[in-house]
């Protein structure tokens, strides 16, 4: 079997230089770089990753929290994150948070007690103080998805959500609406007061009375979307469109609507929010919000990748824009 010695030697380099190479740290230029690679080919060199870890105090091993590890967004995120740190050679290890601040405590305090090198954390319950704190220890560093933390925006991955309610509603105030139904994502979450922010905004803007008889709390799933949906009824106040702060709901309340013999979007007219890949297949096909989760993964993978391990040339995108995807949901008011 290959050692480091035999490589540093055939590639004409020190066996710091190798080393170098092997962990993607410190200053090599292309053409070294190139030799060593070159010479651990032909010497079929496997660096032993044990040693490798405890020469560079590193487990190449990356913490993420979740809430779940289902669903079209977490599904997306984690499998985006995953497949960015294993092609640079990291392992990920998951754990969930359940949207639970003891949960996603014991949950970061698991990912650390593993030795991990960073975190990437998409958590809901825990404030923006704890989150603060995290970061100002240097021990582990971090990075917060789907957050924008005052005195950590470098180290924050998000989504304009307040921009996204915007967006939504106005196009709906675009297609002749007045009179919008807004069904919201659970009021603890920060991106769920975001959206209906953004639609209150737009509500404004536009000279609309902004009626709180026409809001109701969901819970971000296709039956928390339903129930509000019947609830919106039930309090009998006249409404021409709905917004939903996310598609779960918007499928939960397309199958009520249509139950009560009403047509999408003759009678009412509906957008979503997430645009997840099955949005296009629902009938009629979802018009929705654009939630680039799977580039906001991967950005915060690279984060990682550029803050801790020494990667170069990546460059980091921390805040996206929603965009309104069209599709048949959403059309003009009824006169």
């Amino acid at each position: 079997m290959a050692t480091i010695y035999e490589v540093s030697k055939l590639a004409g380099v020190s066996l710091a230089t190798v080393s170098r190479v092997m962990n993607n740290t410190g200053n090599v230029s292309e053409a070294t770089r190139t030799a060593v690679l070159q010479a651990m080919k032909e010497l079929n060199y496997r660096p032993n990753a044990m040693a490798r870890s405890l020469a560079a105090n590193r487990s190449d091993c990356v913490g993420i929290m979740v809430s779940e590890l289902h669903g079209p967004i977490f599904g997306a995120l984690v499998s985006s994150i995953e497949k960015e740190l294993r092609e640079a050679g990291k392992i990920a290890i998951f754990a969930c948070g359940h949207s639970d601040a003891a949960k996603e405590k014991e949950g970061i305090q698991f990912l650390s007690g593993m030795k991990v090198d960073a975190l990437i954390l998409h958590v809901e319950a825990l404030s923006d103080e704890y989150l603060l704190e995290l970061h100002d220890d240097p021990a582990t560093p971090l990075v917060a998805l789907n957050r924008d933390i005052r005195g950590m925006q470098t180290a924050c991955i998000n989504l304009d959500n307040t921009l996204g309610g915007q967006v939504a509603t106005r196009a709906m105030i675009d297609l002749g609406h007045r009179s919008i139904a807004y069904i919201a994502g659970p009021m603890d979450w920060q991106d769920a007061r975001e959206r209906l922010d953004g639609h209150r905004k737009a509500l404004l803007e536009a000279s609309i009375d902004v009626d709180g008889r026409l809001v109701v709390e969901g819970d971000y799933h296709e039956q928390g979307g339903a129930r509000a949906m019947r609830e919106l009824f039930d309090r009998d106040v006249p409404f021409t469109a709905v917004v939903c702060a996310n598609d779960e709901m918007a499928a939960g309340a397309m199958d009520v609507i249509r139950s009560r013999g009403l047509e999408i979007p003759g009678d009412i007219s509906l957008i979503g929010y997430d645009n997840v890949r099955w949005a296009r297949y629902l009938y009629p096909k979802l018009t929705s919000v654009n939630y680039p989760i799977r580039e906001m993964g991967q950005m915060a993978a690279r984060w990682v990748l550029k803050n801790v391990y020494g990667a170069r040339d990546l460059t980091i995108q921390n805040r996206f824009t929603p965009q309104l995807v069209y599709r048949d949901s959403a059309g003009v008011a009824p006169v």
